[in-house]
């Protein structure tokens, strides 16, 4: 019987010559397995960061308005507030011209929202206070 020395130094009896087409089938449906499952979560998390980004434009914005009130002495905000408007809290903001949705406020507090035009967020809904996006 023949015997050749492969890389690595092992010994092969002739005939021998590698992986047979059955495992590398497996492991090519698994690899795929594998894939399948990575591409469906890297969506999941994408469409997550985008609501955590709005829900966190949100937050600021509710902040800015109970800063305005305290520097205004006042007890309650009802407005809009949002790129390019003059309610008030605006320059408590880092850059209200990046806001992403113009936020409405009654008795200080955020009711509703209305995404800007080609927005990151057209596609996501503003409901008790939070954005739900998919």
């Amino acid at each position: 019987m023949k015997r050749f020395i492969g890389r690595g130094g092992r010994q092969f009896r002739y005939g021998e010559k590698g992986f047979t087409l059955m495992e590398l089938l497996v492991v090519i449906a698994i690899l795929g397995i594998i894939a399948a499952v990575v591409v469906l979560y890297i969506g999941v998390f994408l469409g997550r960061g985008k609501e955590e980004a709005a829900n966190t434009e949100a937050h600021q914005v509710q902040t800015a308005i109970i800063a305005y009130m305290e520097d205004n002495s006042q007890s309650t905000f009802n407005g809009i507030v949002g790129p390019n408007t003059s309610a008030g809290p605006e320059p408590y903001l880092l850059n209200p011209t990046l806001l992403q949705a113009r936020y409405i406020a009654v008795n200080a507090t955020l009711v509703g929202a209305v995404p800007e035009p080609g927005s990151k967020w057209t596609d996501c809904d503003f409901m008790s206070g939070t954005w739900d996006c998919p």
